[in-house]
């Protein structure tokens, strides 16, 4: 599961490593500020298939098309990269809408005893990467469009073993042209997508603070000792 991750970085950064921008009216709309502790309901900035020149601001939960109403957007923040093609709210998605989500973190929680600890997930260099995605344009009561997007998930590399059963499907960037590009077919999308290089990230625990959604502080990404003798933590 991929359920919470940062974007610490500024506009500029994000503009410069994507070579894209972001429509004026959306930032006037929405704004733009670093954030630490980014959550499934947020709307964050991706990049999609049909307009890779600029960053749109989605929603995290997709909405499939044909739902009746948002609140299946809970459920649907991830998809499964074995069953993405087969399953019914995300297989026309795969096909036809997908998109890059850009961090520069991700979270994760470790079970140990009756403890979970929250690790950070990170490039070695601390540079922004891209999460494959999915999104949906659906339609409200008021008739309204609503953008949403999922984040593919796959098994753990060596790295994220240790920690979860799962993480999200980080792409190289060599990949992430392809990922957008519609002549390549959503099978050929999904087969080049392998668990990230354990070498080039890093894994450290951080305050139990990020379990409040609301804490949105640079102190997030600070490392945060965690005593494993005494099963208790530090935060």
């Amino acid at each position: 599961m991929c359920g919470r991750a940062s974007l610490s970085k500024s506009r500029k950064e994000l503009e410069k490593r994507y070579k894209a921008s972001f429509y004026r009216d959306a930032l006037e709309k929405h704004g733009f500020a670093p954030s630490y502790n980014i959550a499934p309901s947020h709307l964050h900035p991706v990049i999609t298939n049909l307009d890779p020149g600029h960053f749109q601001f989605f929603r995290w939960g997709l909405i499939p098309y044909w739902a009746k109403d948002s609140s299946i957007a809970s459920k649907l923040i991830n998809s499964r990269i074995e069953t993405v093609l087969e399953k019914p709210s995300f297989r026309q998605a795969i096909r036809e809408r997908r998109c890059l989500v850009p961090f520069d973190a991700f979270y994760e929680w470790k079970k140990i005893g009756s403890n979970k600890i929250p690790y950070r997930i990170e490039r070695k260099d601390q540079t922004l990467f891209s999460l494959a995605g999915i999104w949906e344009i659906w339609k409200n009561d008021k008739g309204e469009d609503v953008f949403s997007f999922s984040v593919i998930t796959q098994a753990p590399n060596e790295l994220m073993k240790d920690i979860h059963d799962r993480m999200p499907a980080i792409l190289l960037p060599a990949q992430e042209a392809l990922w957008l590009d519609k002549k390549v077919s959503p099978e050929a999308a999904i087969e080049m997508i392998r668990p990230y290089p354990d070498e080039l990230l890093r894994a450290y625990t951080v305050s139990s603070k990020l379990n409040k959604v609301s804490f949105n502080d640079p102190s997030l990404i600070e490392e945060v000792p965690y005593n494993h003798s005494s099963q208790g933590s530090l935060f």
